[in-house]
């Protein structure tokens, strides 16, 4: 079992820059892939990013490709999205995703349905 805390949330002007965290508790993080998620109002959620357990492999959505990056710090726990060049339609609420899994990650991974531990989400708000 794992529980998954997001925070880093927050309003900014388009063309700025947010961080956001995702702390994954339980003694097996080096296993678990992690995954960012986000759901606009009137959306379904879609898939932001994804990193292998071992933060070897990474894998993004193309709305966001070249202007997020996914990165795990696994001696604390915690993996990371740190957005740049944000945009009004970045707006949503991110939610980090987790399942215990020693493979890659790719295409195959983007489906909510794939991870097991949620976090409550964290709300991005981009203004124009």
């Amino acid at each position: 079992q794992a529980q998954v805390i997001e925070s880093g949330g927050g309003l900014v002007q388009a063309g700025g820059s947010l961080r956001l965290s995702c702390v994954v508790s339980g003694r097996l993080f080096n296993r678990y892939a992690v995954g960012w998620f986000r759901q606009a109002p009137g959306k379904e959620r879609e898939f932001v990013a994804a990193v292998s357990w071992n933060a070897g492999t990474t894998y993004y959505a193309d709305s966001v490709k070249g202007r997020f990056t996914i990165a795990k710090d696994k001696s604390e726990n915690t993996a990371y999205l740190q957005m740049i060049s944000l945009k009004p339609e970045d707006t949503a609420v991110y939610y980090c995703a987790a399942r215990e899994h020693s493979g890659t990650v790719g295409r195959t991974r983007v489906s909510p349905d794939w991870y097991d531990y949620w976090g409550q989400g964290t709300q991005v708000t981009v203004s124009s």
